[in-house]
């Protein structure tokens, strides 16, 4: 036999959860025992201490024999057996009536009636798996039915204010056009716990919470997803995401602290607006996986986080990690839908997605035993061949195999892109362009911002900047050196007669005070008119 304080240990809640979530909207034989009105009345488990987590629907008061048939589960019945004494069969149908009609559990009085705990009934419990308690100092059950009913109604009501704070915020949030990560953000304020977004092979497509408990649900996600599987518990809830009869995904709190009907409250309203969001289309049109790797490359090209702490979403989203090369890529003048279908058609690992500054970053996550440069090569001519753009650049950084290495040779990657983006076709770079590849551009490119560099560029290039016409002869200048002041191939590219390019190449030679001809004075232009169209890219 078990008393009421040895079998209801207390549980210890997380603060934060506790105070933004409200109790369970039903109580627990468990809770009820430890109510002070009941330990008044010194309750004594006798038979089913193992099913004390039941559910408490309602408290029944009921003395008759065949009061099963008046339940509809889920009810305390409380009775002071006044009419089961002396018929042992009685007792023991008693029992097995409130098990049929699943009863949370069953309080007996002692008294006039039972002086001490039926046999018949504690063994009938026992078989049945029903908790039988009794109270050895008796009490009116009135005062227990009025204070259990109101605790139950006020757990309900709290159950219904939170569902509607939370979808009005949520509503406000998608009305407001919020991206859907504030919608997340609202459900990890409401859930103190890690919310994750998956699809349906367990990548990890979006996430919110405390980033430290982010990344420990992440360590080891794919093994504890697949573990979880469908089945809630050890505070996983989890909701389908979808309609018009189809699947895409689910949503995960992951270790929610409170009760089981809050956090499912709170995963299916999670789930209501993020399909909501989806159907106005609030992700502007890209999908999930767009945008997730979208945040991780943008977050390891911006160095706002270091490398180390997005290995786990790297690794949840799909991505190889484990003894691997990375390739980072960055693409000018190609779509990113067009190069994440191209990925997947050559089968090569990684993940693609637009810069906020422009271009499309790539990472690829190769074997070390492959040829990483072949490998990107081949992805680069292909992804030249089916854009039809000359112009189309693939800038690329040496693999690394630390992925500590990684942020450095995405912002590589971006600036050999940046110092060859309007020059492409005119120089004839190769498919893969690299550091080796921009020589002086690069160099001027970093050095851009300096305003020595910028006021040398204002100099050097004033006769062209300011006066009616400079913009064309910019252009021929641009192209002229940009051909190693091949005039045949400038005439051609500008589709006008040698004299005619003469007569220009004279007047800006006239304008800016500069012989052409002259190796330093016209390598003194190059670099003025490299520093000058780096600052207006």
């Amino acid at each position: 036999m078990t008393t009421a304080s040895d079998a209801v240990p207390t549980a210890r809640t997380h603060p934060e959860a506790a105070a933004r979530t409200p109790p369970d909207p039903v109580l627990s034989v468990r809770q009820v025992l430890t109510l002070e009105r009941v330990l008044a009345g010194e309750p004594e488990v006798v038979a089913g201490a193992a099913r004390l987590d039941r559910a408490v629907r309602w408290v029944h008061v009921a003395e008759a024999a065949d009061v099963g048939v008046m339940l509809s589960g889920g009810e305390m019945v409380l009775t002071t057996g006044v009419l089961l004494a002396g018929d042992e069969d009685k007792q023991a149908e008693y029992i097995r009536s409130l098990h049929r009609a699943e009863a949370a559990a069953v309080v007996l009085g002692l008294g006039r009636a039972f002086p001490e705990p039926p046999e018949v009934m504690r063994r009938a419990a026992e078989r049945c798996g029903l908790p039988l308690i009794v109270l050895h100092r008796p009490f009116p059950f009135a005062e227990l039915t009025e204070e259990v009913q109101s605790r139950l109604v006020r757990r309900k009501f709290a159950a219904v204010s939170l569902s509607e704070s939370v979808r009005t915020a949520l509503t406000a949030l998608i009305t407001a056009g919020a991206p859907a990560q504030a919608l997340l953000d609202e459900i990890a304020r409401h859930s103190a716990c890690p919310v994750v977004v998956t699809n349906l092979a367990h990548r990890v497509l979006a996430t919110a919470g405390e980033r430290s408990a982010v990344d420990d649900v992440l360590r080891d996600w794919e093994r504890i997803a697949r573990q979880a599987g469908g089945r809630e518990g050890d505070g996983w809830v989890r909701a389908e995401l979808g309609g018009r009869g189809e699947r895409w995904g689910r949503i995960v709190l992951c270790g929610h602290r409170g009760d089981t009907a809050t956090g499912r409250l709170l995963a299916e309203r999670a789930a209501e607006a993020l399909v909501l969001h989806r159907m106005l289309g609030g992700t502007a049109g890209r999908t999930w996986e767009e945008q997730s790797a979208q945040g991780l490359l943008t977050g390891l090209a911006g160095q706002a986080v270091p490398a180390r702490q997005l290995l786990p979403r790297a690794r949840a989203a799909g991505l190889p990690v484990n003894r691997r090369a990375f390739v980072p890529l960055v693409v000018r003048d190609a779509e990113p839908a067009g190069v994440d279908r191209l990925l997947r058609l050559l089968g090569l690992p990684g993940l693609a997605a637009a810069l906020p500054e422009g271009g499309t970053a790539v990472l690829l996550s190769l074997a070390r035993d492959q040829d990483a440069e072949a490998l990107t090569r081949h992805f680069a001519e292909r992804l030249r061949a089916e854009s039809g753009e000359e112009r189309t650049v693939v800038a690329a950084a040496d693999a690394r195999t630390a992925w500590d290495d990684v942020p450095a040779g995405l912002r590589e990657a971006r600036h050999v892109a940046d110092a060859v983006a309007d020059s492409a076709a005119a120089l004839g770079l190769p498919a893969v362009v690299r550091l080796g590849d921009v020589h002086l551009r690069g160099l001027v490119r970093l050095l851009r911002d300096d305003p020595h560099v910028q006021s040398f560029a204002e100099r050097e290039l004033d006769g062209l900047l300011s006066p009616a016409g400079g913009d064309e002869l910019l252009g021929v200048l641009r192209t002229y050196l940009a051909t190693g002041r091949n005039k045949s191939r400038t005439a051609q590219l500008h589709h006008v007669s040698r004299p005619a390019l003469y007569r220009r190449l004279e007047a800006i030679q006239s304008r800016l005070g500069v012989d052409l001809d002259d190796f330093e004075q016209a390598a003194s232009v190059h670099i003025a008119l490299l520093a000058h169209d780096a600052q207006q890219a």
